[in-house]
């Protein structure tokens, strides 16, 4: 009977390896601790060996048999990853997930239009869009949750780079 086992399980468990605690990779691909102790222990039981020795409050660490199995499934993830990249130079079109961030008071003036406009240009492509503040944007795309922000120029950090889109000029509101 052949092995059944998704490519989610297989980043899970390659996140964990690298990471040496369930915790630290939960963080890292943004997926809850118990989903990911579920999908090491579903593997564990569909390969029938145990793949990390659990030290309890100090980690996870591979068996020997884990180490292979974690190459393979590093490979298989690199492999995949390569496909993909292949896929879109020859489509030469945007497609797949884009994450936009936008400053709370700009969204909703914006929001309706890059969603429609985007996805029309490009069918292949879904986006999805976050309202937060300033600093909560700069930390988003920190940690790769939002591929691109929609905010003014102020207070840019040097870590990030600002394109200009629009210049709009600043106007003052005085009582009559």
């Amino acid at each position: 009977m052949p092995l059944r086992f998704t490519f989610r399980q297989l980043e899970y468990l390659v996140a964990v390896g690298e990471a040496g605690t369930i915790a630290l990779a939960s963080e890292r691909v943004n997926i809850s601790s118990p989903s990911i102790s579920s999908a090491i222990s579903q593997l564990e039981a569909e390969f029938g060996i145990q793949i990390f020795v659990r030290h309890h409050a100090q980690g996870l660490s591979l068996t020997t048999g884990g180490r292979r199995i974690f190459n393979e499934a590093k490979r298989i993830l690199d492999d995949t990853a390569a496909l993909n990249d292949l896929a879109g130079d020859i489509s030469n079109k945007p497609r797949g997930p884009i994450s936009i961030g936008a400053l709370t008071s700009i969204a909703p003036l914006l929001s309706a239009a890059i969603r429609r406009s985007f996805e029309t240009k490009y069918p292949d492509a879904t986006v999805t869009l976050h309202e937060a503040n300033q600093s909560d944007l700069f930390n988003m795309l920190g940690r790769a949750e939002i591929d691109v922000a929609i905010t003014y120029d102020m207070e840019i950090p040097k870590d990030i780079t600002f394109d200009k889109v629009i210049a709009l000029p600043p106007y003052i509101m005085l009582p009559a």
